[in-house]
């Protein structure tokens, strides 16, 4: 059931500290917030699995799961993924690290912090976060708007990043010849692949987006696009041969009729990943460059056999 409009929003607040957490809490209340409290980052994770909360306030020092853990944990599952983080960090910290904190967080509050610029920022936070939501209803992952904000974020920190461009080859032979039901099941078997893969390369957090149909985006570091693209093909590979009838997954090929009543065979699905890389000696300043550079790495992985991963290795002297 859908919360009505006018239900306030839930503020997760994560501390070990009780003092500043209460008094986080009272104030959030004060100003017409309805808020949940955790201790730490394993007590977050287990409030956000009884109560969906809408942003979450988190300190970055705590004990067992820590705010950058708890973080990396959040946006590498498809269900909170989009859930927008403001970290609490302490003062005197260097803007580099502010930049690697950004990088998995939506803002950043120093401690000791003014009330009135916690409300503030928590109050546009949300704002721009219910502005640029939308997720897809098969798989509950970000879409397109969410997607141009991640690149462009990676865009304004400066940091190196590359995007990658995923769809299911042959995968209309497998609406054609089962329907789109179970059309629907391999669509969400790469979504669980590629958020596997994501969770395996660990920090700093990689962004898992899908904008349509069999279309996914990744959003990561550049060394992390060969250990994450290998997992999610293997790991997707073998759950779409589970989703095979065994007779079409025993001979390695589904037979199609086309329209004049010949019978084709179309070999079992495979991954086409098409990849563009931001780094020093190529930068894209805007997030539709990165996406269609992908895009057409990608249309040279069509041309290759199996899965592949086409890679942009052009620099700025072309």
């Amino acid at each position: 059931m859908e919360p009505a409009e006018d239900q306030p929003d839930l503020i997760l607040v994560v501390d070990d500290d009780e003092d500043i957490a209460r008094f986080v809490e009272f104030n959030l209340r004060l100003h017409g917030f309805d808020v949940v409290r955790a201790s730490d980052g394993q007590e977050a994770l287990e409030k956000v699995e009884q109560r969906r909360p809408d942003l979450a306030v988190v300190d970055l020092m705590m004990p067992r799961v820590d705010g950058l853990e708890l973080t990396r944990r959040l946006r590498a599952n498809p269900l909170t993924s989009a859930l927008p983080v403001i970290m609490l960090t302490a003062k005197g910290m260097t803007v580099d690290k502010v930049h690697g904190l950004t990088a998995g967080a939506d803002d950043y509050v120093v401690k000791p912090f003014d009330t009135a610029e916690l409300i503030a920022r928590v109050s546009s936070t949300l704002r721009r976060n219910k502005e640029f939501r939308e997720v897809s209803p098969l798989t509950g992952l970000p879409g397109n708007s969410r997607v141009r904000r991640e690149i462009t974020d990676r865009i304004r920190s400066g940091v190196d990043y590359a995007v990658g461009y995923i769809d299911i080859d042959r995968f209309k032979s497998v609406n054609d010849r089962y329907g789109f039901s179970r059309g629907d099941e391999f669509i969400s078997a790469l979504a669980r692949s590629l958020h596997r893969a994501v969770v395996a390369v660990g920090l700093p957090p990689a962004f898992l987006g899908h904008i349509g149909g069999d279309d996914f985006v990744i959003v990561c570091a550049p060394d992390q696009v060969r250990p994450l693209t290998e997992r999610a093909v293997i790991d997707f590979e073998k759950a779409a041969d589970d989703l095979y009838d065994p007779k079409d997954r025993g001979r390695g090929y589904v037979e199609l009729r086309d329209r004049r009543g010949n019978i084709q065979r179309a070999a079992l699905v495979t991954l086409s990943i098409g990849v563009s890389v931001s780094v020093a000696e190529r930068r894209f300043t805007n997030p539709m460059d990165a996406i269609a550079v992908a895009s057409e790495m990608k249309s040279v992985a069509k041309g290759q056999p199996g899965s592949y991963v086409a890679l942009d290795r052009r620099r700025a002297t072309g």
